[in-house]
């Protein structure tokens, strides 16, 4: 990348942020000197010993990432890694979990930022589900991004089953139609079957990097999941990856390192973070979920496991 391509990264990432957002970066001490590749996680163990998988085939696998569409190049060496795991490790769900078109949400620019990078995995069958990230109202409220096929939204907020697991797509932005979605999700959460419920939006509920803790998201939709079992939430927004401990039985994954990165720290809820573009795989099992990231190396760097009713 250029010095001055870089530049314009940095300023257009810091601008984005404001004050707040910035004094927090410059807080966690993580250099904007090194490429994003060269990042390293927050919280290097050493001789890490990742959890192992079971040999037989999981019931279902997909994967998920978040704010990737920069077109630039780390989100197509995050989509070249997704392809050749796709080769090894067949699946046909992934979810895209909001900022899919930078900076403004422009559906012009679709094919640099989606078509293209995922080209390989779309023609293989992949089918992407997406919601809505802050930068992608910024265009006609994003209404063009929810009656794009390729995303398969079903509207701004919409849920879907495959096999064991049953998906929730929110719309998590500050003007969404919040008294109407909450309604709607206590309602399919309390009728769903499924022994595997996951929910994903943009926006963080329990994070360690620049945003920090979402208390109003605490306060209004933990209480769901803990009522009724969710047992995974999923989301971007900040640029990195984060993994928690289960947290009354909700496990709150970050994986919005799919086009760039930023700093991140580590809290008491912490079981790993990095600053590594990445994105998260996960196979199910009847009673288990294996949660893995997997960098633009292809190497797996952190793997955990969810139990269908943890607590």
């Amino acid at each position: 990348m250029s010095i001055k391509r870089r530049h314009f990264l940095v300023l257009a990432s810091l601008s984005s942020l404001g004050f707040t957002g910035v004094w927090k970066m410059l807080q966690l001490r993580t250099s904007w000197g090194k490429d994003a590749n060269a990042a390293v996680p927050s919280n290097v163990e050493g001789q890490r010993t990742i959890v192992q998988l079971p040999a037989s085939p999981p019931i279902l696998r997909f994967i998920s990432i978040a704010d990737t569409g920069t077109g630039a190049e780390g989100q197509y060496a995050v989509a070249e890694a997704m392809a050749q795991y796709h080769r090894e490790n067949p699946f046909n769900v992934a979810v895209l979990a909001g900022d899919n078109i930078y900076n403004n949400g422009e559906i012009e620019k679709i094919n640099a930022v989606f078509e293209r990078p995922y080209q390989p995995l779309l023609q293989q069958g992949v089918k992407f589900y997406a919601c809505l990230g802050n930068h992608d109202i910024r265009t006609a409220n994003g209404d063009p991004q929810v009656k794009y096929a390729g995303f398969n939204m079903q509207g701004r907020y919409y849920t879907f089953r495959r096999d064991p697991v049953q998906f929730f797509a929110l719309d998590t932005n500050h003007n969404a139609d919040w008294k109407n979605q909450l309604v709607w999700l206590e309602k399919e959460l309390s009728q769903s079957t499924a022994p595997w419920k996951v929910v994903f939006g943009h926006h963080q509920i329990y994070s360690s990097g620049i945003y920090g803790l979402n208390q109003p998201f605490i306060d209004t939709l933990k209480p769901l999941f803990q009522k009724y079992g969710v047992q995974l939430y999923i989301n971007g927004h900040e640029h990195s990856y984060e993994r928690t401990r289960s947290i009354d039985g909700t496990t709150y994954l970050i994986c919005g390192a799919g086009g760039g990165t930023r700093p991140v720290g580590r809290s008491e809820w912490t079981e790993y973070s990095a600053s590594l573009l990445s994105f998260a795989t996960f196979d199910v099992y009847q009673d288990r979920m294996f949660v893995s990231c997997i960098g633009t190396d292809k190497r797996v760097f952190d793997r955990g496991m969810i139990q269908v009713r943890s607590t």
